[in-house]
């Protein structure tokens, strides 16, 4: 499957690696632990590392934009770890789309990608 996640930080962050090619049978299992993950835990931060993701088919990109939607509030956090162009577009792309905090960081900066996870977010003014 090419979609593989772990519970890291006692279940507070969910780290997904994501390679090869993402179609629709793969979030068919993906979302279902996702949800079970969210009603466990709560809120979750999100590593999303797409290095080694090499294409995601149409009906996918479809259910990528739903379950952004559907899922945004889950969310607190989400670092975005790629290795190629297209997927920082892709990250830019689907940011309208997220309530929570992302940000794009390059395969070689997974570490940072971690640690600003990790960091406690400044509190909004009202």
């Amino acid at each position: 499957m090419p979609i593989k996640f772990k519970e890291e930080n006692g279940g507070k962050t969910l780290a997904i690696h994501c390679t090869g090619t993402l179609t629709k049978a793969d979030y068919e299992h993906f979302v279902p632990a996702f949800e079970r993950l969210v009603a466990q835990h709560g809120k979750l931060d999100v590593l999303f590392d797409l290095t080694g993701l090499h294409d995601i088919r149409i009906d996918a990109l479809w259910d990528e934009i739903h379950f952004d939607i559907e899922h945004s509030a889950d969310i607190k956090r989400l670092a975005i770890v790629g290795d190629r162009k297209w997927q920082q577009g892709m990250a830019a792309f689907f940011k309208p789309f997220m309530r929570a905090t992302s940000r794009y960081f390059d395969h070689g900066d997974v570490a940072e990608a971690r640690k600003w996870l990790e960091e406690t977010p400044p509190l909004k003014s009202k």
